[in-house]
């Protein structure tokens, strides 16, 4: 009989769980855990434990595979703290993320009774239980059974995070080498999502085929291979297609029945005909506030919204008002559809699509009515200009706020292969670089371009580090406003410019760039109006090496369109439906783009 510590044991079946990778910040509360990953998989150290777990968060949500995983480890007290906030995000938009945590010895946990026994000890279990999908103390090498299936369900949809919190003796204990290869199948449930019946999705499928003016709206809920299993299919069937957020790379951007990204901060033409459409079957996709606005009373004011979402909480959550609610498989049912009932677009459905087509045509992504001061980049042009020139499997990540990211998210028309990846539900700032650098390691074929402003950047600049010791493959464009320009913009609007901690003038420190990114040894270039088009930036970009372009942006750049909000007499905020994105539009192009819609009062208005 051979005996191993609970550590190897571990970590050997992780192995088996595909897991590849391992970022960490070294820890004396993990040290048996480090040394037992140290020789079985790649180890990444990072400089901060945020920046390991959020590049764990986008390494797994990159990946097209099971094979590759990435998991986070991370010592007791602040190394634990420290990762707070990726974990909360990660459990916000459904992603895989592993995180272990060292803990002191079981002897030294203070169990409530005092605020701390052992030497950085603190309660993990309470602090993540209510943003993980599992959070789990191993007090005995007996639990791995336990430990295991938690894993495996952090796997499955909807996906979440799973913390493990090992103390320091459980590590080294030692056990039987074991155990047996069918062991992790005994743990995976054989039937993991709900599927419809045939009937069931025959009714799904005549209400679209009934409808005047359909829309199929995809979330991220669709799998990256099922979209592209069905990808030809949905082209061909010319039904006018929209996605979310997280949806964006699941769907072909140049398609001819394609047309856009509606939201809060959504794509114009897409806001506008997704409120006219007369029924909407939404599939992958929580329908969550941004998606539906703030006023989502007013929400498809037309249409017959059918939801599609595997969790039942969100399909009962009653905003917004949604008609029928089906708790299934986004994949299997989108299939089916598609492949099964073989929907198309109906002889009375072809005027609808060639009206959407004009609509799109009429409406341009990059808006006149933002200005710029000469000498800066117009964000819009720059979105544009990416879209054309980034290779087709490139990934794409926009930071995860500020206008670096509501602005890509109104103007990218991703090549057909790209992924996109950002983590919009925290909206945290510096999530960018981490995430990029999770990306761009796990997949080291493919060119990989973060987009963030330098207020966000400022948050995470320190795992520089490891994007100039194991990243080559990563493409920083950073947007230099000296600021934070969204919140400039918040206190311009609604506290009549009353500014405080948005920019130099106010408060904010920034670093002379291209010294920083020297001093990181990474090229640094400065994008310039007359340089924007140039084969120089191409050629950086096409570069095998991590490199940094410089995106000079007007600190009172304007961002539209914009969903405006007022305050009510009451003191409460009041949010235009998704429709109203502004600026306005004249009445003239409002009846031309919105003839299924109401005039705004200001546009019903005679001209003087």
């Amino acid at each position: 009989m051979s005996i191993e510590k609970f550590s190897d044991q571990l970590v050997n079946q992780l192995l088996k769980l595909g897991y590849r990778s391992c970022y960490f910040v070294a820890g004396g509360n993990i040290m048996h855990l480090l040394n037992s990953v140290r020789t079985r998989m790649r180890c990444i150290p990072f400089a901060h434990e945020v920046g390991a777990a959020i590049a764990t968060e986008y390494h797994n949500a990159s990946l097209e595979g099971t094979e590759g995983r990435a998991f986070c480890l991370v010592t007791a007290g602040p190394g634990l703290t420290n990762t707070i906030t990726a974990i909360a995000g990660a459990w916000q938009e459904s992603r895989e993320l592993l995180v272990i945590g060292g803990q002191v010895k079981r002897a030294d946990l203070a169990r409530g009774e005092v605020r701390q026994r052992g030497i950085q000890e603190v309660d993990g279990i309470a602090l993540t239980q209510s943003i993980s999908k599992h959070s789990l103390r191993v007090e005995s090498p007996d639990q791995l059974a336990d430990v295991l299936a938690a894993i495996i369900d952090g796997q499955k949809p909807r996906r979440g995070p799973v913390f493990l919190e090992i103390p320091l003796d459980v590590q080294a204990s030692l056990v039987e080498e074991g155990p047996n290869p069918d062991f992790l199948d005994s743990l995976r449930p054989i039937q993991t999502l709900p599927l419809l019946d045939a009937e069931t999705i025959e009714h799904i499928a005549a209400d679209l085929m009934r409808a005047s003016r359909p829309v199929l709206l995809i979330g991220g809920g669709l799998s990256r291979a099922a979209a592209r299993q069905i990808s030809e299919v949905l082209e061909t069937s010319r039904i006018p297609v929209m996605t979310t957020y997280n949806g964006a790379d699941r769907v072909n951007n140049h398609a001819a029945n394609y047309f856009g990204r509606p939201n809060t901060w959504g794509m114009r033409y897409a806001n506008i005909l997704l409120q006219q459409a007369d029924l909407i079957l939404a599939i992958g996709t929580r329908l969550g506030l941004q998606q539906t606005g703030f006023n989502w009373q007013q929400f498809a004011p037309l249409a017959n919204v059918i939801q599609v979402d595997v969790d039942p909480k969100e399909l009962a959550k009653g905003h917004p008002k949604v008609d029928q609610a089906f708790c299934c498989d986004a994949d299997s049912l989108l299939r089916s559809l598609l492949q099964e009932t073989q929907i198309t677009l109906a002889a009375h459905q072809e005027a609808w699509l060639a009206f959407c087509m004009q609509v799109k045509a009429e409406l341009p992504l990059s808006e006149a009515s933002n200005t710029r001061l000469e000498g800066h980049i117009n964000p819009y042009d720059f979105w544009l200009w990416l879209s054309e020139v980034m290779p087709h499997d490139g990934i794409l990540v926009p930071c995860s706020s500020g206008s670096s990211f509501t602005s890509s998210y109104q103007a990218v028309i991703l090549p057909k292969d790209a992924l996109m990846l950002s983590n919009k539900s925290q909206a945290a700032m510096g999530y960018g670089l981490s995430g990029a650098i999770g990306a761009a390691l796990a997949n080291a074929d493919r060119q990989v371009f973060l987009v963030e402003g330098d207020g966000g950047f400022l948050q995470n600049l320190q795992e520089l580090v490891v994007a100039s010791k194991h990243v080559a493959n990563l493409k920083i464009f950073l947007w230099v406003n000296r600021g934070y320009a969204s919140i400039r913009q918040t206190q311009r609007n609604y506290f009549q410019g009353a500014w405080l901690g948005c920019d130099e003038d106010s408060g904010l420190g920034f670093p002379d760039w291209p010294t920083l990114m020297a001093s990181f040894g990474i090229p640094c270039l400065e994008m310039t109006a007359q340089s924007f088009s140039k084969d120089e930036i191409t050629k950086w970009m096409r570069s095998p090496k991590t490199c940094a372009i410089l995106v000079p942006i007007d600190p009172d750049q304007s961002f539209f369109p914009k969903i405006s909000s007022r305050v009510t007499s009451t003191g409460s905020m009041e949010s235009n439906p998704l429709h109203l994105i502004g600026p306005e539009l004249s009445a003239e192009t409002y009846m031309r783009v919105a003839p299924h819609l109401p005039l705004t009062s200001s546009q019903a208005q005679p001209n003087e």
